[in-house]
């Protein structure tokens, strides 16, 4: 029997070479077959049946016991998926003698309707970004935030996306930004006046003496948002951007940066934009992802008529 361990390292290693997964979904995949590794059985019978990736999920489902809470659905369901991609792969490698992803089934898909902004409860968040008064002693904190903040919105774009920006991926004069998202999939999404405009001054104030910190020739020109010492803004930075604006806002614990993205998408298709378009512009793989939000217009849209109708 070869080692349980060694055989995760094995499917770790095929997803970041031949399959050229992202990073950060290798380390999710790794922690949650870790997880299924430190299980009662798992490294003695892994390879036996499919009994012990069974009784694992299984045990994972139990909420609202002490100790022992279990997973989301949708955490569920990627440890589900996880462990069936594993199997698949060590069926194919010879490892087992049974092909145990054919009895491992994905838990369904919980369809969770996401957050989002009004029109107006938006215009409040990025006025309190600020970056509009240049006396402000922190103006060039605020206007980089704003930057971004006006850059998620126009654009859709995840905060990963939008940190991992260069400068050569925007064209202010195109009037688009080049987008490599979720596995390596590239897209333009073009960007509205007022967006743009904020870039132009991030770009040509604080964004050129921040950069000179590097002291070294940037590749593709630099990273298009910069931290305090000049180095690409981290995800967390930008996070405590958004948070900070929504704090000042009297948003809240409402508003994430994905606030920012699923509010772009429900307000284009409230707009009359075609799903298709929407998809697109936001980068979805399948359009059943996007169709999420239709299902959000049409609470809009009865909430409107309730309050409108009277006959409602």
């Amino acid at each position: 029997m070869v080692a349980l361990d060694r055989v995760i390292d094995d499917y770790l290693t095929h997803l970041r070479v031949e399959r050229g997964l992202a990073a950060r979904t290798i380390q999710a995949y790794g922690g949650d077959l870790a997880d299924f590794a430190a299980s009662r059985g798992a490294s003695r019978a892994w390879d036996r049946s499919p009994d012990v990736a069974l009784d694992y999920l299984a045990a994972r489902t139990r909420r609202g016991r002490r100790h022992d809470p279990g997973l989301a659905p949708t955490s569920l369901r990627r440890r589900a998926a996880a462990l069936k991609g594993f199997y698949r792969f060590a069926y194919g490698e010879g490892h087992l003698g049974i092909d145990v992803a054919a009895h491992l089934d994905l838990p369904r898909q919980p369809r969770l309707l996401p957050e989002t902004l009004m029109v107006a409860e938006v215009e409040r968040l990025l006025d309190a970004a600020g970056g509009a008064d240049p006396e402000a002693p922190d103006h060039d904190r605020r206007l980089r935030d704003r930057t971004l903040l006006e850059l998620l919105y126009a654009a859709g774009l995840r905060i990963g996306e939008a940190v991992g920006l260069d400068r050569e991926d925007l064209s202010i004069d195109g009037g688009f930004v080049r987008v490599i998202g979720k596995g390596d999939r590239e897209r333009l999404v073009p960007l509205g006046d007022i967006a743009l405009d904020w870039l132009r001054r991030w770009i040509a104030g604080p964004r050129g003496s921040l950069l000179a910190l590097g002291h070294v020739a940037p590749e593709r020109g630099g990273a298009l948002f910069l931290g305090p010492r000049g180095r690409r803004l981290a995800r967390q930075q930008a996070w405590a951007a958004v948070k900070g604006a929504a704090q000042r806002a009297g948003l809240g614990a409402r508003v994430s940066p994905h606030t920012l993205r699923h509010s772009f998408a429900t307000h284009l298709l409230e707009g009359g934009a075609d799903l298709r378009i929407v998809q697109e512009l936001l980068g979805h793989a399948s359009i059943s992802t996007t169709q999420l939000y239709t299902h959000l217009t049409g609470e809009r849209i009865r909430d409107v008529y309730g309050r409108a109708h009277p006959r409602a």
